[in-house]
């Protein structure tokens, strides 16, 4: 049987799947994404790696105007830390502390009106939902859109943060560098603390999983920038684009192999080309050209090969309430 999570609508990112075209590209997708993952942190921010894979799929993106919003967001911050004495002020948990109060506490800081949780499309399904700008401007989030602006600007600030998932989740790991501890920041419930247990308790996944790294892994800043990526996975193939999909989807898995999520959508990216090439157009098995038998045969394969390893992780098709 031929394994497809997108035609479940089944995504981390659950993006929107009518994604314009993808125009423009000034480098193919596989360089793009490598060039991403291989840039030295001073080139290749979090705030910057996000802008770029938006833009990838909105050229219309201001980059220069979006770093110098978020430039101007860490500024305020500044400020609001320099009321606590010197030494205080510098510590991970007390900046922590005064970021997530610009970002959810209203006041002056923000002009009364603090970023929130999009109950109205908690998912992003939305096209352009995921995107930081679209956050920025709205100030109504999402799973994806809250952890990265949380993340952008937490790393201007100095802090020691990388993202995390769960199933069709992501959310922020804080490492206070004074104690070495690390915290789950939920994102979507003012970056408030949760221990594992929350999510896997609101998200079941298997033991499996969680030891192979799949979820709740502290991602290094190699496997947080590729998750980053993903938004360019998941561009392409709402695009149709499906082979770059899956050229993509390879550069992802080898920067990290735990990644599920790119396995299956590589998977489905296969299972797309058999339906596209064979299943809409023969109406049985036994239609298609012999000459044509061994490509339909390879693409089958492929695609449960990529469920497979999926699997083989511990990943499990998550079920949408």
């Amino acid at each position: 049987m031929h394994r497809t999570v997108a035609k479940l609508g089944l995504t981390l990112f659950l993006v929107v799947a009518t994604w314009p075209a993808i125009a423009g590209e000034a480098q193919s997708p596989v360089t793009f994404v490598r060039s991403i993952l291989n840039a030295p942190a001073s080139e290749m921010s979090f705030a910057r790696t996000k802008i770029a894979v938006d833009r990838f799929a909105d050229p219309s993106i201001n980059e220069a105007a979006t770093i110098a919003e978020l430039d101007g967001m860490v500024a305020i911050v500044g400020k609001m830390l320099s009321t606590l004495p010197p030494a205080e002020a510098a510590t991970d948990m007390e900046k922590m502390k005064a970021l997530r109060a610009f970002i959810y506490e209203p006041g002056h800081w923000n002009d009364q009106k603090p970023f929130q949780y999009d109950l109205a499309d908690p998912f992003g399904q939305q096209f352009g939902a995921q995107m930081l700008t679209r956050y920025l401007a709205t100030k109504k989030g999402n799973c994806v859109s809250m952890p990265m602006l949380f993340l952008a600007l937490g790393e201007k600030l100095g802090l020691d943060l990388a993202l995390s998932t769960a199933p069709l989740h992501v959310f922020v790991k804080f490492t206070d560098r004074a104690t070495g501890k690390t915290w789950n920041l939920e994102t979507t419930s003012g970056a408030g603390f949760a221990r594992d247990e929350h999510y896997r308790k609101i998200a079941p996944m298997t033991d499996q999983a969680v030891a192979n790294g799949v979820y709740l892994k502290t991602l290094n800043r190699h496997e947080t920038l590729a998750l980053i990526a993903t938004g360019a996975l998941d561009a392409l193939l709402a695009a149709g684009r499906y082979d770059e999909a899956i050229a993509v989807a390879d550069v992802l898995i080898e920067a990290n192999p735990a990644d599920a999520y790119s396995l299956t959508k590589k998977g489905t990216a296969y299972y797309r080309l058999l339906e596209r090439d064979f299943i809409r157009k023969y109406p049985a098995e036994k239609d298609i050209p012999p000459a044509e038998m061994p490509r339909a045969i390879e693409l089958s394969r492929a695609n449960q090969d990529a469920f497979a390893k999926a699997e083989a992780l511990g990943w499990r098709e998550p079920k949408l309430n």
